[in-house]
């Protein structure tokens, strides 16, 4: 090159030269984007490789080296130059000079700048000793200078990463934990920071070094769709701006939103959050592949050595049918066929909750590719599973997003679509639609044992806002929603109309207590009207205080409690005179009353255990039937209820619903018969012989097989994992529920067993069981025990009281 062609250069490349074109660029509308942000690297890199050669034509080992977000050419209008000069330490004064020849023209324009001067061997040693000059580096790219020396120092960073990740990679974790933990998670902030929340830009760039480590990769389907979004949407906060921002501020959002195109800020920070939400999960999948990857690599050296070499096959534990742990995730069982199985997702959800685990991206992935629509309404088994999944609690949020990251909640239920990053614009709400309709949920289970319709109550916290996706009031669009949805999932119609009620009435106690005179009998009347019974009403208190409680800190507090608690006391009083009549004895069928002649005849149970495998000939307004029908006569004796709940624990038989009554016999036969008819279902597997549950059942009456002691030893062979924290369990006496018995309510986390404890317990507080009606709403049992003292008539108030009492503690420990 001749002296004139570097002058000619050099003016080219000046600092008025680059400014004309940098702005010429930046209002060029056609191009925005990636090609904007790479043509503007690109003309970067020009012009400070025209000022390296003014600086130091011809000079060997000295390189200019762009780092960070300008080494991977992710120039923004406002974005820091993130520079090193890298040199081989044998020209300290030219490095100086040179220094000053391109840092003074972008400062005089400007320009952020964040530099450094090195030699190999000192940004070796800066990365070792800070993590984010490593993470820098690791995009590192040549600008201009001495290419062999660049290439050099990329070769060697990238080798130390590598061989440093099992040390370097959970302090990385530590830093995406802190940063999160202390700027928020973008996929729900009103005013969100881009780059610093998480699911922003420091995330996504985290997810790349990650990859770089060849430890574990981020997923990568939607991932640079994610991060190219959240940066067009920083390019249009720059130039709308005209400053070097991230926080995307509530005031320049509409700017932003007619910058990019967009219908206005809603539409822009739905995109803000779906991107964010893309990669906050790859994210979460991310660090736990790393986790299990280190301590793979951690214990596998000690298994070779005990083991003499080979590599362990990992341990599968059976969750539910079709799904299994392993390595601490759910995975799918060998034998699953999602493509045969549309309640496989369901199920496995529910498994994921109830343990506390995490479901596998892999097995997400299969079930979402197979996956399909479940028939309207659904199977009573689908309903059951996604009442469990929102009744977990807390460990609720991470499968359902896992879940909706693959677009099968959206297959489950397509109204989700509406209200999915919907955001709302009240600083009350901490939480988008979709993620505040969980919270719900989650709030909701910890006050299943205040309700005597629990699953209703979880259903209605899910839906109790999804008509915000539909223009007008959305406790109106609610509850066609609401009632649409309901039916669909296989609710019966007395139900639905609980559940739409609920949705158009989720307000109606808060806004009165807080807005209207209590004093006034036409306030009080009014809301009975709506509400309509007393259940609902109960269902309603509870909904009201799980969605303030999910909304925010400022939604709900004593003041509100007391006034809320102080209109449903008022409400009820009026609705008392609608309190149902008792419930008469069922008939008993033809088959009930041979079965009951056999057991008086031969002194022995009998019983019969039957599929129901065709749908009933007549459509019924009745709850679909659980699980396998299995009726049990039985000569009237002590320890009925704790036997045969107790043999079917030990042949994993979950009790869906139960009924025992007393049986009145044909005119003529001698003798007192137990009659019990209940529903069952295998936890896993095939179901036992009847033969097999009726030998162990005469054992278990006769005493000679202890159900305590065989529970006992299993559930030490398989402890407990670490899942959800349910409520404790709640017993109560109801009150003038029945003439002649006295009537314990018990709700408790439903368990493998908890039957057989609660009878036992009744029979060591020496009272008799007159009938007993059971069921389970989701992982909640919700039981009616009708008990009598020896006399054969109600317990007194105090004694009733200390039974209540004792069953509970019972429960507890």
């Amino acid at each position: 090159m001749t002296s004139t062609d570097t002058h000619h250069q050099t003016e080219d490349s000046g600092p008025d030269g680059y400014a004309a074109a940098r702005l010429r660029l930046l209002t060029e509308k056609a191009r925005s984007g990636p090609p904007r942000r790479s043509a503007l690297a690109g003309l970067t890199d020009e012009w400070l490789a025209g000022l390296f050669a003014a600086g130091a034509p011809g000079t060997r080992g000295i390189s200019l080296v762009a780092v960070g977000g300008y080494g991977r050419a992710e120039l923004s209008p406002r974005s820091d130059l993130d520079l090193l000069l890298l040199h081989d330490g044998s020209a300290p004064e030219t490095v100086t000079k040179l220094a000053d020849r391109l840092w003074y023209p972008v400062w005089d324009l400007g320009l952020a700048l964040d530099h450094s001067v090195r030699t190999p061997a000192e940004a070796r040693k800066t990365a070792g000793e800070d993590l984010k000059v490593q993470l820098g580096l690791l995009d590192a790219r040549h600008v201009a200078g001495d290419l062999g020396l660049t290439t050099a120092l990329r070769t060697t960073v990238l080798a130390d990463w590598r061989n440093q990740a099992p040390k370097r990679l959970p302090a990385l974790r530590e830093l995406c934990e802190e940063r999160a933990e202390r700027m928020g998670e973008l996929q729900y902030l009103l005013e969100p920071d881009l780059k610093e929340a998480r699911g922003g830009l420091r995330d996504a760039t985290a997810l790349r070094a990650v990859a770089a480590s060849w430890l574990a990769d981020a997923p990568r389907e939607g991932l640079a769709e994610a991060r190219g979004r959240l940066l067009d949407v920083r390019d249009a906060l720059h130039l709308s701006t005209g400053r070097a921002t991230d926080r995307l501020a509530l005031q320049e959002q509409d700017q932003v939103a007619a910058e990019l195109g967009l219908l206005d800020a809603d539409a822009l920070l739905r995109q803000v959050y779906e991107a964010a939400r893309v990669i906050a999960y790859a994210g979460d999948v991310t660090w736990r592949e790393v986790g299990r990857v280190l301590r793979s690599r951690s214990v596998r050296p000690r298994l070779r050595a005990m083991l003499g070499g080979g590599k362990p096959a990992p341990e599968r534990s059976p969750l539910a049918e079709g799904v299994v742990e392993q390595d601490g995730e759910v995975v799918l069982a060998r034998a699953a066929r999602p493509d045969r199985d549309p309640v496989l997702p369901l199920r496995a959800a529910a498994a994921a909750a109830q343990a506390g685990l995490p479901v596998n991206l892999h097995a997400v992935r299969r079930m979402a590719a197979g996956a399909r629509a479940l028939p309207s309404p659904w199977p009573a088994e689908a309903r059951q599973q996604l009442l469990t999944l929102l009744g977990s609690g807390r460990p609720t949020v991470d499968v359902w997003e896992a879940m909706e990251a693959e677009g099968l909640i959206s297959l489950l239920l397509p109204d989700w679509d509406r209200v999915r990053c919907r955001p709302q614009r009240n600083a009350v709400h901490l939480w988008t639609v979709d993620r505040h309709l969980i919270e719900t949920a989650v709030r909701a289970s910890a006050f299943t044992r205040r309700v005597s319709r629990p699953d209703l109550l979880l259903i209605a916290a899910l839906l109790h806002d999804i008509g915000k996706g539909w223009p007008g009031d959305h406790s109106v669009a609610g509850e066609v929603i609401a009632r649409d949805v309901a039916a669909r999932i296989g609710f019966d119609a007395d139900d639905v109309t609980v559940v739409a009620t609920l949705v158009r009435h989720h307000l109606l106690l808060v806004e009165t207590a807080t807005r209207r005179d209590l004093d006034d009998p036409a306030t009080v009347r009014a809301v009975a009207e709506a509400v309509g019974s007393q259940s609902a009403l109960e269902l309603l208190h509870a909904l009201t205080e799980a969605d303030a409680l999910a909304t925010g800190p400022a939604a709900w507090s004593s003041w509100r409690a007391s006034l809320v608690a102080d209109l449903v006391k008022r409400v009820s009083a009026v609705l008392a005179g609608q309190a149902p009549p008792d419930l008469e004895a069922a008939t008993p069928t033809a088959q009930h009353e041979r079965l009951a002649l056999e057991a008086v005849a031969t002194g022995a149970p009998v019983l019969s255990l039957r599929a129901q495998t065709e749908p009933p000939a007549e459509p019924s307004d009745d709850p679909e039937p659980l699980g396998v029908e299995l009726i049990v006569a039985v000569p009237d004796q002590p320890g009925v209820l704790p036997a045969v709940a107790g043999v079917l624990a030990m042949h994993r038989l979950t009790v869906r619903t139960a009924e025992l009554r007393a049986l009145d016999l044909p005119d003529g036969v001698d003798g007192s018969v137990l009659l019990l008819d209940w529903r069952v279902a295998a936890e896993y597997g095939s179901l036992p012989q009847a033969a097999r549950l009726r030998a162990d059942l005469v054992r278990a009456l006769d005493g000679s097989l202890d159900i305590s002691g065989r529970l006992a030893e299993r559930d030490a062979a398989y402890p407990r994992r670490r899942g959800v924290v349910a409520p404790p369990p709640r017993v109560t006496v109801a009150p003038a529920a029945s003439r002649h018995a006295t009537v314990f309510e018990v709700r408790a986390q439903d368990a493998p067993g908890l039957l057989f404890r609660i009878g036992r317990a009744l029979e060591d507080a020496g009272v008799g069981v007159r009938s007993a009606h059971a069921s389970t709403l989701g992982a909640n049992a919700v039981d009616a025990f009708y008990v009598t003292g020896p006399e054969g008539l109600p317990l007194p108030g105090e004694e009733a009281v200390a039974v209540a009492r004792t069953l509970e503690e019972t429960l507890r420990a």
